[in-house]
């Protein structure tokens, strides 16, 4: 679906997850690959997955958190490869403790801001001045929907840095413009990798995530490759300074339910639903039978119908 011949790929946080799919995807499209990641053994096992896609890959390691090797590895790929055509900004961290916000220790804000926000930002800077000096060049950042507003998951050093680097998105994507180089990104929702589906199925993770997803289901990792192949592409060629969504109408949806609203069945016999839908987490709740006949005077007549427990009642007034 999209060519990459010809063209030089560096890939951020390479050593496994979303940036293996990434270098598995880039390789098949013809890319040659500078895979970036700060373990090497990792690096290897990649490289040669995509060695046998015929792509030619350089393997840097380096800690994108620090000044001195986002240098080597840049300098790395430009004399390996000659010049950089895409930057997939892919390297982040986050924080499973589900520690609340007024009990965050500093060491691990700084740690993740480090990688997700700062190394980020280097490599923007230090790639991007070689794509202006070579008069051209895509970037793609790898944001998260948890940069977009407010969540329960209490990871607030990773919302920070995620919010932050989606406006260094639109603001460069806008500054490199007319200069051809092109700045865009992914916010991906939840998307299982292999490497973490069994302990996402294992906990029920993947139900809870259906659960406020309207798409009733958690991402594969394909959903996210073929979006950041896209926007790195010629295809998008008029495209900058955007953040594409991609999360199964999470961030469409003001909140999505995990109980099926009562006003699913208000209609049933005029105008009924088409489809099964989903049908929850748990079920109708006791108190949904206030609200289960519909609105009094709109989808029935009150006189005309026999006072009983679900319309009437202490706990159950219309």
């Amino acid at each position: 679906m999209f060519d990459f011949a010809g063209k030089t790929v560096l890939i951020t946080g390479a050593s496994m997850g979303l940036g293996e799919g990434f270098a598995h995807a880039f390789a098949h499209a013809g890319a040659d690959l500078v895979l970036t990641a700060r373990s090497e053994e990792l690096l290897d096992g990649v490289a040669d997955v995509c060695r046998g896609s015929g792509s030619t890959v350089t393997v840097v390691p380096g800690d994108v958190s620090v000044e001195d090797d986002v240098a080597r590895v840049v300098a790395a790929a430009t004399e390996a490869h000659g010049r950089i055509d895409c930057l997939i900004n892919n390297a982040g961290v986050s924080d499973m403790r589900g520690v609340a916000p007024e009990s965050f220790d500093m060491e691990t804000w700084n740690r993740i801001l480090s990688v997700d926000l700062s190394g980020a930002f280097m490599y923007l800077r230090d790639v991007g001045r070689h794509m202006l000096e070579q008069g051209g060049g895509s970037i793609v950042n790898i944001c998260s929907i948890m940069g977009h507003g407010a969540n329960e998951l209490n990871i607030i050093a990773y919302t920070a840095a995620k919010g932050a680097l989606r406006n260094i998105t639109l603001q460069l994507g806008c500054e490199w413009a007319d200069r051809g180089v092109r700045v865009n990104s992914v916010s991906p929702g939840f998307i299982v990798t292999e490497m973490v589906r069994p302990a996402i199925e294992g906990m029920g993770m993947d139900r809870w995530i259906s659960s406020r997803t309207p798409m009733r289901r958690i991402g594969e990792l394909p959903e996210i490759v073929d979006p950041v192949l896209f926007l790195a592409s010629d295809s998008a060629s008029y495209i900058t300074g955007h953040d594409l969504n991609v999360d199964g109408g999470t961030n469409a949806a003001n909140g999505y339910f995990q109980i099926p609203p009562i006003h699913h069945e208000w209609n049933a016999e005029t105008a009924p639903r088409v489809g099964a839908g989903y049908e929850g987490v748990q079920p109708r709740p006791d108190w949904y039978a206030a609200m289960a006949a519909g609105i009094p005077g709109l989808h029935y007549d009150p006189e005309a119908v026999e006072p009983d427990a679900t319309t009437t009642g202490p706990d159950h007034e219309l």
